[in-house]
């Protein structure tokens, strides 16, 4: 029988979401109150909507700086983790003849730019503790690279994704763009992939993947972040990103609805402009989390959001603390859909 594979888009029912914590064997040392108090606000508005899974070094660590929640919705996972970046780390779920299966593909610290020899294991680790449950099928995709935050998809045959990061040489290195395409088309029952040549933020360490800059948040919808100042460095690239956008159609062939995100505020840390994206949000049941930096473009990016969800919450949460590691909200989470977790 052929295999009619379903890769879910970000919006479909969630069972959970994983967040992996940090703590002081990570880059997030020397501000580890500070993130954490991020990390705890994100938990928070997630157990209120669906269950939580949290890889941690120690639980009663965790436990500690959680506080008060309700426990009931979180399930604790103990290993050893080199950083927090689950979207990269994290199971890749497809539906295969409608059976749940949890891909774990080989992550190399974006392009070997960082050690993962931990993280690499943390999806093949949570497999072997009984986190998915009995129905899910685990399967491993070595030696294919490939990081959640490179991929966007409609859920329904549509991926969007990035020349920059998916070609890639430190990753898949000895494929070209045709046989990604090809691979990739077979991993997630793919009928198109829609690449962007063009678009990329300073002080990003992923390769410009695809979730710093423009989201599905439905099949006939991109969100996508706008850049209108002449004097900013990524003038040229975005405006270049947005004329893609528009020529890219659906796939009965209409054009999408573009709506433009803010480019967010310019935050510096020792003189190194910082990845700050509005486009960085997640999906859950219910609601949206958007990362906040305290900046009047806060709000903006909250009504523009509000246009393209408006069955859900849109919640800000803080994330000045995450972007002074290169991240925002959705690279530190990995949703699992009904049924997985």
């Amino acid at each position: 029988m052929e295999e009619n594979i379903i890769f879910p888009a970000e919006w479909f029912p969630q069972s959970a979401v994983q967040l992996t914590w940090p703590h002081e064997q990570t880059d997030w040392a020397p501000i580890l109150d500070e993130v954490t108090a991020c990390f705890a606000a994100i938990a928070r508005e997630i157990i209120k909507r669906e269950k939580l899974l949290i890889v941690c070094n120690q639980e009663s660590e965790v436990r500690r700086q959680l506080g008060d929640v309700d426990y009931d919705q979180i399930i604790f996972r103990e290993m050893q983790t080199n950083d927090t970046w689950a979207r990269d780390h994290g199971g890749i779920t497809v539906f295969t003849n409608g059976k749940p299966t949890v891909y774990d593909f080989v992550f190399n610290g974006w392009g070997m730019k960082f050690a993962a020899n931990y993280d690499n294991l943390i999806t093949r680790t949570l497999a072997g503790t009984g986190t998915f449950r009995k129905k899910v099928e685990v399967v491993n995709m070595q030696p294919f690279i490939l990081e959640g935050g490179s991929l966007e998809t409609d859920g329904k045959g549509t991926l969007l994704t990035t020349v920059e990061c998916l070609a890639s040489v430190n990753r898949n290195e000895y494929l070209n763009k045709e046989q990604l395409e090809y691979h990739l088309k077979d991993f997630f029952g793919l009928n198109r992939i829609l690449w962007l040549e063009n678009g990329y933020l300073a002080g990003d360490d992923t390769d410009s993947h695809i979730d710093t800059l423009a989201r599905f948040c439905d099949e006939r919808t991109i969100a996508y972040v706008q850049c209108t100042d002449e004097s900013d460095e990524h003038f040229t690239e975005l405006q270049a990103m947005e004329k893609e956008l528009n020529t890219f159609r659906t796939a009965d062939g209409s054009p999408y609805r573009l709506i433009p995100l803010p480019m967010a505020d310019e935050i510096f840390r020792e003189g190194e402009r910082l990845p700050a994206t509005y486009a960085n949000f997640l999906i859950i049941n219910d609601a949206v989390l958007l990362p906040f930096y305290k900046s009047d473009k806060d709000e903006i990016a909250r009504e523009a959001l509000r246009k393209a969800f408006p069955g859900r919450e849109i919640i800000g949460i803080d994330c000045r603390a995450l972007i002074k590691q290169h991240g925002a909200l959705h690279c530190v989470t990995m949703q699992y859909p009904e049924g997985v977790v």
